[in-house]
C-alpha cells in the first residue's frame, strides 16, 4: 500500500491510499515499465481517475515511487491507474538546461525492481487499452465556436479535449513573476503550462510529481511530445472535481506565473522555477459599429501549435462582437513582423455571403498568410510580432464585374491615352459605371493588343504564373508576394504587351529583351522560373467599392504612324 496526493478542490494536496497490484514490463516501450495500482478511499472511489490527476505523486513510505499517468478504458468501474516510475522521469530532470547547473538529487526513490509485491501475481493487458490520462485543457474567454475550431484543428491530440474552468486574477499579456506563489508549491500541487495567456487563455494542467530549489517534474507522460519547449508555468486553483463515468476532469482556474517549462517528454515535462518563457505577441485592434477593442495576448511558439493558435485567436476576436451577423464583412490588416526580413503585410478582404461564414473566412485567410512564414523551412529568426487592424463592416461587401468597353476608339496608336469603362453591380444594388483613363506604352508595335479589366486576384495570377513542378516557397518568394498582392477592393486596368514575362523568387520580370527570355528557356524547369509570352503591365486603377470578383478582356489595334498625345 502507498500513499498519492492530488487536489480535489483548492490549492493544497489531499492523501489518497493506493493498493500496489503489479508491474506491466515495457509497457510504455522498451525497457519503459508501468507500475499497475488501484486507487483506495472515498473521493478516488466516488470520482474514479480524473483528468488532471495526472503527475500525482505516489509515495511508499516516504519515498517516491512514481506519478499517476495512465488510466484503463473509458467506463471502468475500479480507479485503476499506471503510474510511471520515478526512475524514468528523473532522466527528465537530470537534462542540461543550458547553463544551469544540476540539480540536488533528491531522496533516494523506490524502483520497479525493488518494489516488495505479492509473488505469481498475473497482470494481463489482453482487453485492457492504456491510455494517459488526459490533460484538462481550459480555454478561456473563448466563443464556443472558437473552441470547436480548435477540437477540429487539434483532432487525435491530447489538446483535442477541453474543460471547464478559468483564468488567473491578471489579463496581462506579460504577468511578472510570483515569488510568493512558487513558495506554495509541492509534490501534489496542481500546476499549469499556458499555451496562449493575455485576454484570451489556453493552458494545459496537471499535478507537479516532484520538485526541488531549482526545477519541478509533472505529468508523468508527454503533454505534447515536442521535446525541447517554452511554456509560461503557472500555479493553479481547482474549483472542484467533476465526477464523470465517461470524463471526469478538475475544474481549474490558473493563477500566478512561476517560472517556465522547457522540456516535454516521454516520461512527463520539466519545468524551470524563476524562468521566463519565450511567446510570441499579438495585437488585435477591432473597428466596428460597436465601437472599438483590443485584444493582447502573447501565443506558444511551437510549430506543432503557433499557427492554429494564431487561427483560432484571431476567429474568436472576430466573433465577440454584438453588430456581428450573417450580413457583417470584414478587411484585415496588419503585418507579421520577422527577426532578419523586412515585415510582411497582411491586406484581406473577406465579404459576407459567400460559402463560408465571414468570420471564419477571414481568421482562414490571415492564417495560412502567417503560417507560409511560420512554418516555412528556409525561415531564419524568430517572428517578433503579430499585429492585426480588423474593420467589422456591417453589410455585404460583394460586388461583380458585369462588363467592360472602351470608351474611345479601338484604333489606337502606341502612347494613347485610351478610356475604359466598367460596369460593377455591388450586392442589391443598382449598377453603376466607372471609368479608368491608361496610356498605353509608347514602344508598341502594330497589330492586336490586349487589356485585362480585373479584380486584385486575378490580376495577382496574372502577374505570378504557375509553375507546374515548383518546390515549397522560400522566405523571400513568400515575403515577395505578400509585399505585390494587390487588395481587392479595386478595378485594375492592365495592358497585356507581346512581350516575354518571367518570375522567378516572387518577382516578376516585365518586357524582358528576347535573348533574356531565350536565355532563361532552358534553366526555367531546374530554377523554378515560369515564362509567358505576354507581360502584364498595371495602367490603371480606381476603388471597386467592395470586394471585387470577375475580369473582362479588351481588345484594341495599335495602328502605326505615332499618336497625338
Amino acid at each position: 500500500m502507498g500513499t498519492a496526493w492530488t487536489v480535489f478542490e483548492g490549492s493544497t494536496p489531499e492523501p489518497m491510499q493506493v493498493e500496489i497490484l503489479g508491474v506491466l514490463r515495457g509497457a510504455r516501450g522498451p525497457g519503459q515499465d508501468m507500475i499497475l495500482a488501484r486507487l483506495r478511499g472515498e473521493k478516488p472511489e466516488y470520482t474514479g481517475v480524473v483528468e488532471g490527476m495526472s503527475g500525482s505523486p505516489v509515495y511508499i513510505g516516504d519515498k517516491l515511487l512514481g506519478s499517476l499517468s495512465y488510466r484503463i478504458g473509458q467506463f471502468s468501474k475500479d480507479p485503476i491507474a499506471g503510474i510511471t516510475p520515478i526512475e524514468q522521469m528523473l532522466g527528465l530532470r537530470d537534462l542540461p538546461a543550458g547553463s544551469a547547473q544540476p540539480a540536488p538529487k533528491a531522496a533516494t526513490p523506490v524502483t520497479t525492481a525493488s518494489l516488495s509485491l505479492p509473488a505469481n501475481l498475473p497482470v494481463s493487458q489482453a482487453g485492457m487499452n492504456f491510455q494517459a490520462m488526459e490533460t484538462p485543457l481550459v480555454m478561456s474567454g473563448f466563443e464556443p465556436q472558437a473552441v470547436q475550431l480548435w477540437q477540429q484543428k487539434m483532432a487525435g491530440t491530447t489538446l483535442q479535449s477541453v474543460a471547464a474552468g478559468g483564468m488567473g486574477g491578471t489579463s496581462s499579456a506579460d504577468p511578472p513573476m510570483s515569488p510568493a506563489a512558487e513558495s506554495t508549491l509541492k509534490p501534489g500541487s496542481a500546476i499549469s503550462a499556458q499555451l496562449v495567456r493575455g485576454d484570451v487563455e489556453i493552458a494545459a494542467t496537471c499535478t507537479i510529481t516532484y520538485i526541488d530549489p531549482k526545477q519541478l517534474l509533472a505529468c508523468g507522460h508527454p503533454v505534447l511530445q515536442a521535446g525541447p519547449v517554452s511554456l509560461p508555468m503557472t500555479t493553479a486553483d481547482v474549483v472542484t472535481t467533476l465526477a464523470s463515468p465517461l470524463n471526469a476532469f478538475k475544474i481549474i482556474n490558473t493563477g500566478a506565473t512561476v517560472g517556465a517549462f522547457t522540456e516535454d517528454r516521454e516520461s512527463g515535462i520539466r519545468g524551470i522555477l524563476g524562468a521566463q518563457a519565450h511567446m510570441i505577441p499579438m495585437h488585435i485592434g477591432v473597428d466596428g459599429p460597436d465601437g472599438k477593442r483590443n485584444i493582447n495576448v502573447q501565443v506558444v511558439d511551437l510549430p506543432s501549435l503557433t499557427s492554429q493558435a494564431v487561427l483560432v485567436v484571431l476567429y474568436n476576436s472576430l466573433l465577440q462582437s454584438n453588430e456581428s451577423t450573417a450580413e457583417t464583412s470584414y478587411h484585415v490588416t496588419g503585418s507579421i513582423d520577422l527577426a532578419n526580413y523586412p515585415a510582411a503585410p497582411l491586406d484581406l478582404w473577406v465579404s459576407a455571403g459567400d460559402m463560408m461564414p465571414a468570420p471564419m473566412e477571414a481568421a482562414l485567410l490571415a492564417g495560412e498568410q502567417f503560417s507560409k512564414l511560420y512554418s516555412n523551412d528556409a525561415r531564419r529568426g524568430a517572428i517578433k510580432n503579430v499585429d492585426l487592424h480588423v474593420d467589422v463592416i456591417p453589410r455585404r461587401l460583394e460586388v461583380q464585374l458585369v462588363s467592360a468597353r472602351l470608351v474611345s476608339s479601338d484604333m489606337v496608336h502606341d502612347g494613347d491615352t485610351i478610356t475604359v469603362e466598367a460596369t460593377l453591380r455591388a450586392w442589391q444594388q443598382p449598377e453603376r459605371n466607372v471609368r479608368i483613363p491608361i496610356r498605353l506604352p509608347a514602344r508598341l508595335d502594330s497589330g492586336t493588343l490586349r487589356v485585362l479589366v480585373s479584380d486584385g486576384a486575378t490580376l495577382d495570377r496574372t502577374l505570378q504564373q504557375p509553375q507546374p513542378n515548383a518546390n515549397s516557397e522560400d522566405m523571400e518568394t513568400v515575403l515577395a508576394k505578400a509585399q505585390r498582392a494587390h487588395p481587392a477592393d479595386r478595378v485594375y486596368v492592365s495592358v497585356l504587351a507581346p512581350e516575354a514575362q518571367a518570375t522567378m523568387d516572387g518577382e516578376t520580370l516585365t518586357s524582358l529583351p528576347l535573348s533574356v527570355a531565350n536565355a532563361l528557356e532552358p534553366v526555367r524547369t531546374s530554377q523554378e522560373i515560369s515564362l509567358n509570352g505576354e507581360s502584364a503591365e498595371l495602367a490603371g486603377d480606381v476603388p471597386a467599392g467592395g470586394v471585387l470578383s470577375g475580369y473582362q478582356i479588351l481588345h484594341v489595334h495599335v495602328i502605326d504612324g505615332g499618336g497625338l498625345h
